[in-house]
């Protein structure tokens, strides 16, 4: 029964947390001027800045509270340190989540990215064989996929509805930052406005971006050990733990039973990630 009643409050205090948190983030975000956030405004393809901050919170206050009851299910009776350990299990599901989001963002710009050259290529062929750029670009959008089909359907409603193609060009780039795209953006808006060959200019800019990607494989593949070894390196600890748990139990029990083992334990955890994020940091190759 007293099983039953703990869950019962935990629930509730849970939903009650919700509707606090759902209540609270519009005025946060107002508050502190996050919906203008260039961080936030980014990844408003994938959730709203409101979402955004609401499930961050509410993830820190879920993972904080398991952690804490974790470590009294351990045993641990060390508030002064169970406490600290859960808040910051907590503040790290917090920044995990943005990250999260972040990785989400980074591999729909690299889809994006891989499509430039075929985009190019399609846009240049249009022009060559006499069509206007609004009926290159359209042809070109009824056969590419993935993000750039989305991209350039949003830059066609945007012409239609009376943008120049030019402008509708440098809002892409906004969406989108990188610099093939900033390239190919310049290159059509400078050759509209002079009335040059743009097909010509483009072909010149295929060669260009092939070699550039060519160029970014090649990197890839040489720094694809440094990327392992950064994995491998970050889950050698947890694989540790657990070998040697099983090894010698008596020896790792004090870990998780005790308020200084768990107070290791989450020292460990942000020495291993920051150390993670530096040696990703150091392997990745801006071109």
């Amino acid at each position: 029964m007293g099983y039953f009643n703990f869950i019962l409050i935990f629930t509730a205090s849970m939903m009650f947390c919700f509707i606090l948190i759902r209540m609270g983030s519009k005025y946060l975000l107002e508050k502190l001027e996050l919906n203008a956030n260039p961080r936030y405004e980014e990844l408003r393809r994938f959730i709203s800045p409101e979402k955004l901050l609401m499930t961050r919170i509410f993830s820190a206050l879920i993972t904080g509270c398991c952690m804490f009851l974790l470590q009294l299910a351990f045993g641990v009776e060390q508030m002064k340190i169970a406490v600290p350990v859960a808040c910051g299990f907590g503040l790290a599901a917090y920044f995990f989540v943005y990250w999260l989001y972040q990785q989400k963002r980074i591999k729909r710009q690299e889809a994006f990215e891989a499509k430039i050259l075929d985009f190019t290529m399609g846009l240049s062929n249009g022009l060559r064989s006499g069509l206007a750029l609004g009926q290159s670009i359209e042809s070109v959008a009824n056969r590419i996929d993935g993000p750039m089909r989305e991209e350039l359907n949003t830059l066609l409603r945007e012409y239609r509805l009376g943008v120049d193609l030019p402008e509708a060009f440098v809002r892409m780039y906004k969406r989108i930052p990188c610099e093939d795209l900033h390239l190919l953006v310049t290159t059509i808006s400078l050759t509209t406005k002079s009335g040059g060959s743009l097909s010509e200019v483009l072909e010149e800019m295929v060669v260009t971006i092939r070699a550039r990607t060519e160029f970014q494989e090649r990197l890839k593949n040489m720094t694809a050990q440094g990327r392992f070894e950064a994995i491998s390196i970050a889950l050698s600890p947890a694989v540790a733990f657990l070998l040697l748990y099983f090894i010698d139990p008596v020896l790792m029990t004090p870990l998780v039973t005790t308020g200084t083992g768990w107070l290791a334990v989450a020292g460990a955890v942000a020495l291993v990630s920051t150390g993670y994020y530096i040696l990703k940091k150091i392997i990745t190759i801006e071109v």
